[in-house]
């Protein structure tokens, strides 16, 4: 297991992340470190606790809202995969009925021929 050390608030904190990790932990710290400075200025001082607490709200709202158009699309897929489903499988069922008309005008003109043709005789 990796060690990062990672400054939120103009302090340190040590963490403990999967090797690999360290450079992901790191942009999640400067993340979370750029929406409370933007907070203070803000703001001004209210105390480092409701500022962190604002701020981990504040994503955490951002992080609901990005599940919900997730969501949406997801459910906006869904439908649409149904919807070409559907239209695919009626051009197939549509195939087969010209294909049967195909076959039902072959069987008239090939009984008009012979029609036409009259008896054959065996010479």
């Amino acid at each position: 297991m990796a060690q990062v050390t990672v400054t939120i608030d103009q302090k340190q904190f040590r963490m403990a992340c999967e090797d690999g990790q360290e450079r992901h932990l790191e942009s999640l710290a400067e993340h979370i470190d750029g929406r409370i400075k933007m907070m203070r200025e803000s703001f001004g001082e209210i105390g480092d606790l409701r500022l962190t607490v604002m701020a981990a709200l504040m994503i955490t709202d951002e992080y609901f809202e990005e599940r919900k158009k997730a969501d949406q699309v997801r459910a906006t897929m869904e439908a649409d995969k149904s919807a070409r489903s559907q239209a695919a499988e009626s051009v197939s069922q549509r195939d087969v009925a010209i294909a049967g008309a195909i076959d039902g005008l072959t069987q008239r003109v090939e009984r008009i021929t012979r029609m036409l043709a009259g008896p054959q005789s065996d010479a």
